[in-house]
């Protein structure tokens, strides 16, 4: 594995980024729709730097599973069952990759009649998008690279890592022949 960003290059990003993010919002209550289980990390130290009112509210999504690529084709494994109608929705996830995740998870959210829907990622991967999508904001920004750790994995693996890592060929070779 290669570093990447260290800790405490992703706690100044992360800082950096709620401030965007307080200066958009104000006092504007947010609604924080954390995408688990890899925004996790992510969301906890954002939202502890973020001053407006934050509601937090989790949903699942598959698109991954034990490959490096993504699916395609992403699943909600759980949904959220609270009132969002006028709400200020912060769509939260770990890296915007291919985008076909953020891209139909917005559109699921937009069934909620929300007042707003923004998107924030830890990581802005933009080599391999497949539907035009752009997060409104993104800490870091990376061309390409299967990147883990700070609640990033590969097959349920290394998201407990608090700097984010690049897995290399010979990495992937061992995780799939134990």
């Amino acid at each position: 594995m290669k570093l990447l960003f260290s800790k405490e290059v992703i706690a100044r990003r992360i800082g950096q980024l709620a401030a965007r993010i307080n200066r958009d919002y104000g006092e504007r209550p947010v609604v924080l729709v954390v995408l688990l289980k890899g925004a996790q990390l992510f969301a906890a130290d954002l939202c502890r730097h973020l001053t407006c009112p934050v509601r937090l509210e989790f949903m699942r999504v598959c698109s991954y599973g034990a490959e490096t690529a993504s699916s395609g084709c992403p699943r909600i494994l759980l949904d959220l069952d609270e009132q969002l109608r006028d709400c200020h929705i912060l769509l939260v996830d770990d890296i915007l990759d291919t985008g076909l995740t953020l891209h139909h998870l917005s559109r699921h959210l937009r069934q909620h009649q929300p007042a707003s829907i923004r998107t924030c990622v830890l990581i802005d991967k933009y080599e391999r998008r497949q539907v035009a999508i752009a997060a409104d904001y993104a800490a870091i920004e990376l061309q390409q690279g299967f990147v883990v750790g700070f609640g990033m994995d590969y097959n349920e693996q290394y998201r407990n890592l608090d700097a984010i890592y690049c897995l290399e060929a010979e990495d992937l070779a061992k995780e799939s022949h134990p």
